[in-house]
């Protein structure tokens, strides 16, 4: 969903709101590169990106498993961060919205 459409009815006050919250929270594609090419093994990418199961089973299922699993963890981790940047802001614009609809 494009979040943009949520944004056009909000406030000055609120849109202020969504970006401090989203800077605070928003997750870095820099950093998840990061951890895939330094700490692949351990599948750090996956914990930081929320796939707790994922990383669990790439620990498990021993070393070829994971390295063809990393191989191409590296073209998904961008999209992977960028669905869960837009997935944290619909939320945070659906609570800033519902704390400021009485106000």
């Amino acid at each position: 969903m494009n979040n943009l459409f949520l944004k056009q009815d909000m406030s000055g006050e609120q849109l202020a709101m969504v970006e401090s919250e989203m800077t605070n929270k928003r997750k870095s594609k820099g950093l998840a590169y990061s951890l895939w090419f330094l700490l692949c093994p351990l599948a750090a990418h996956r914990f930081y990106t929320g796939n707790t199961g994922y990383a669990i089973c790439m620990i498990l299922f021993g070393w070829l498993t994971l390295f063809i699993w990393n191989l191409l963890d590296v073209f998904f981790i961008g999209k992977r961060v960028e669905e869960l940047n837009n997935q944290m802001e619909l939320e945070i614009i659906t609570k800033v919205k519902a704390i400021t609809k009485g106000a």
